[in-house]
């Protein structure tokens, strides 16, 4: 029979309970990366408007390299530059696809890349691609990032090291120690390569994310995604200026893909606009996510003061289960299992948004209190 041995792996996974489907948006928003809400932004499509009425076109037509290079990626990548304060920024058309490119193409033969055991999937995907010896390490652990790097020298390790981290990791919602992570790759003449994917436009002054204070040293590369709280599409690797020049001429993801929509690259200028110039987004958003702490904590779900909140529950099938019935109720949260999360950790992973107001937020909770027989206080000072 055709395809004989996918039928056979999509039904293990069914009797695991850990076959993906698809489904249809539905429900108030407590899964998306929208943060600050400007998916469905009212500015953000009069930037849509116009960019098509200066002639953007919607299609790039052709890689970057021919005929795709259009003045709205080079403007992107200049006020990307600037306002992150790095040499050189370039685009790509996601996440997925700059880490991929960063991690096959940067580190060399003979080079060490130690990353947390936590990290992106995107990044292990370059890294499998790649030519450099990887370590994976403790998550979150400096120490075990420093220890890692000396028992490979003492092994004969002669290359570069590359260190990997998120800044805010988007399944457990904590933060990496980013200053011990930088006084280790200071150490052993390393580059700290930083996915800022989860904390650009809600973090740091203006919305720079956690690791804007490191930004432009020459051994620091991070990546920028603009399909979270940018409200976008797409990635801006951004760093030194020999990064990008180097990424243009070895990255064959780069080299060889259609370059990104011109008419997201000038959605993702306004949104950078919109961000630095709008504190009140990000002020809206904390006090959601002051309050979701609030009523979240007694049902289990682990606080970490930022804007993504899991609540493990352990078993697959249960998870699913409890997703399925929140979601039946017009809460669109969804159950997140392995490989995503370590085995055992099947968890409702709760962002909070711009998207829901504060009694939907209550509203949420109670209700998972009551399905999980969990009592909380619901007296609100």
């Amino acid at each position: 029979m055709a395809f004989a041995a996918q039928h056979a792996d999509l039904a293990d996974l069914s009797r695991a309970s850990r076959r993906r489907m698809l489904a249809a948006q539905a429900g108030l928003d407590f899964s998306s990366n929208d943060y600050l809400g400007l998916s469905r932004s009212p500015l953000l499509a009069d930037a849509v408007r116009d960019a098509l009425d200066r002639g953007v076109p919607a299609g790039s037509g052709g890689s970057r390299l021919l005929r795709g290079n259009h003045s709205e990626h080079e403007a992107l990548e200049a006020e990307a530059a600037a306002f992150f304060g790095c040499e050189r920024a370039l685009f790509f058309s996601s996440g997925f696809a700059a880490n991929e490119v960063l991690f096959s193409t940067l580190p060399q033969r003979g080079d060490l890349v130690v990353h947390d055991e936590l990290v992106h999937a995107s990044v292990h995907e370059g890294l499998r691609i790649g030519r450099a010896e990887r370590i994976a390490v403790a998550h979150n652990c400096a120490d075990a990032f420093d220890g890692a790097i000396e028992q490979w020298r003492k092994r004969g390790g002669t290359g570069k090291v590359w260190l990997a981290v998120e800044s805010l990791y988007s399944m457990d919602g904590d933060m990496a120690p980013l200053d011990g992570l930088m006084a280790v790759a200071d150490r052993h003449d390393a580059v700290l390569l930083v996915d800022e994917a989860h904390a650009t436009g809600v973090f740091g002054a203006e919305g720079r994310g956690l690791a804007a204070h490191l930004e432009g040293r020459g051994n620091v590369v991070t990546l920028r995604t603009c399909g979270k709280a940018l409200g976008a599409e797409g990635a801006l690797v951004c760093g030194p200026a020999v990064v990008a020049d180097f990424l243009i001429n070895r990255g064959r993801g780069f080299i060889f893909s259609t370059a990104p929509s011109p008419l997201m690259a000038a959605v993702v200028r306004a949104s950078l606009r919109l961000t630095s110039s709008a504190p009140d987004l990000r002020d809206a958003l904390w006090q959601r996510v002051a309050l979701a702490a609030k009523v979240f904590a007694p049902l289990g779900a682990t606080v970490t003061g930022t804007q993504i909140l899991p609540l493990v529950i352990g078993d697959d099938a249960r998870t699913m289960a409890l997703a399925g019935q929140v979601q039946a109720a017009g809460f669109d949260v969804r159950g997140i299992r392995p490989p995503t999360v370590p085995v055992g950790t099947s968890r409702l992973r709760i962002t909070i948004t711009n998207n829901v107001s504060a009694d939907q937020i209550v509203a949420l909770a109670d209700l998972l209190g009551e399905l999980t027989e969990t009592r909380r206080c619901t007296a609100m000072s």
